[in-house]
């Protein structure tokens, strides 16, 4: 007889308990986010956290690499975030930056603005809770290591301040017996209101690089770790027999749930007037670009490598081309944008199907993200610049 029962959003939970506050959140795509550093130092060999981001201390906002508050609160509006979550590498280890942003997004969104943070246990201290509790914090999730329990009891705490508290880690099918441990001393001292698992994913880093050999795949079509779901389910069973609360959050729930949704909020702010909208919130445009050679896998790589020089003249041409377009052509100026990250002008694909092949430029039709890196999917190259 099983503990658990399955959600409408591809995921388990135990039949006792209810999903915390932070994840109502998150499956409806509500959730901003926030990574703060990919500072760490903890030192866990399955960590998922890519090379761009892993142990530099970078911000991001969803896609956004952010540099300043002002990106983080417009990436808030773009998708509409009713709450934020707040992780790393680890928040702790810049824990001043972390405060400040969880006051400025209470300032800016008001005290219902629900605020939830992952952790190691490496840096908690009860002199650094009272700063995130002070500061706002409405829910904190721990990361503990399942194979050592010498840091466990750091977990007590988080009960000296009222809010949520949580234990989030991912399904590792080789520490089935240490997971139930770990349950178990949760359970004995009342340490969390609740426990996430997560499915356990292949992580396209160095990190995984070495500790991939490990395990395989569940299917040909997944990054989910073979062995990861079937624990879960286990773990699940053992918990509901001991009345402690347990969410297991799928791989297919992350990306055709929460993503997806997330997705179609950004979407509806982020579409610009030219933009086609599908029901995915995918946006199709026309792109011309300016003189750099492009295919659309490289391009990104092409544009970072650019000096700073290189990008100001780029973007003064696309500027000129701009004006001359709309002098010529009698096209709207609504309808054409100097799109500076990416070095292209942005415009309906019926405005670049009819200039392809009048200008010397790469001229295409993309679908892509409507996310601050614009990931695209598709892209129908009109014409090529020669």
């Amino acid at each position: 007889m099983t503990g658990y029962i399955a959600t409408k959003h591809h995921n388990l939970k135990t039949k006792s308990g209810k999903l915390a506050k932070g994840c109502e959140l998150c499956v409806k795509g509500e959730k901003l986010v926030l990574f703060v550093t990919g500072v760490c130092g903890n030192g866990c060999s399955y960590c998922p956290v890519s090379d761009q981001k892993n142990l530099k201390d970078v911000i991001f906002a969803n896609e956004w690499h952010i540099k300043n508050d002002k990106e983080l609160l417009e990436e808030a509006r773009l998708m509409d975030a009713r709450g934020a979550g707040i992780t790393g590498g680890d928040p702790l280890a810049v824990v001043s930056r972390t405060v400040k942003y969880i006051k400025l997004l209470k300032k800016v969104h008001g005290k219902n603005f629900h605020i939830h943070l992952y952790t190691p246990l490496f840096r908690v201290k009860e002199a650094t809770l009272k700063r995130l509790y002070d500061a706002g914090l409405d829910e904190i999730r721990f990361h503990p290591k399942v194979y050592d329990q010498t840091e466990w009891p750091k977990l007590k705490l988080a009960r000296l301040f009222n809010w949520s508290i949580g234990v989030e880690i991912p399904s590792l099918p080789h520490y089935e017996k240490e997971t139930k441990e770990l349950m178990k001393f949760i359970k004995e001292n009342d340490l969390v209101d609740f426990v996430n698992l997560n499915e356990f994913e292949y992580a396209d880093n160095f990190v995984f690089e070495k500790a991939g050999e490990h395990y395989e795949p569940k299917n040909s079509l997944s990054y989910a770790v073979k062995g990861s779901e079937e624990m879960a389910k286990r773990i699940m069973t053992y918990a509901e027999k001991i009345k402690l609360p347990v969410h297991f959050c799928t791989a297919k729930s992350k990306d055709a749930v929460q993503l997806a949704k997330r997705i179609v909020r950004r979407a509806k702010n982020a579409a610009q007037v030219f933009d086609a909208v599908d029901d995915e919130g995918l946006l199709t445009r026309g792109a011309i670009y300016d003189n750099l050679d492009i295919t659309m896998i490289d391009f990104a790589k092409k544009v970072e490598a650019l000096s700073n020089v290189d990008r100001e003249k780029s973007v003064r041409r696309l500027q000129t081309l701009r004006k001359k377009l709309i002098r010529q052509w009698d096209i709207p100026d609504e309808l054409l944008f100097v799109d500076k990250p990416r070095l292209r002008l942005l415009t309906t694909t019926s405005v670049a199907d009819a200039v392809s092949k009048e200008l010397n430029r790469t001229v295409a039709i993309v679908k892509e993200y409507p996310t601050a890196d614009c990931l695209i999917v598709q892209a129908d190259i009109l014409h090529k610049r020669s």
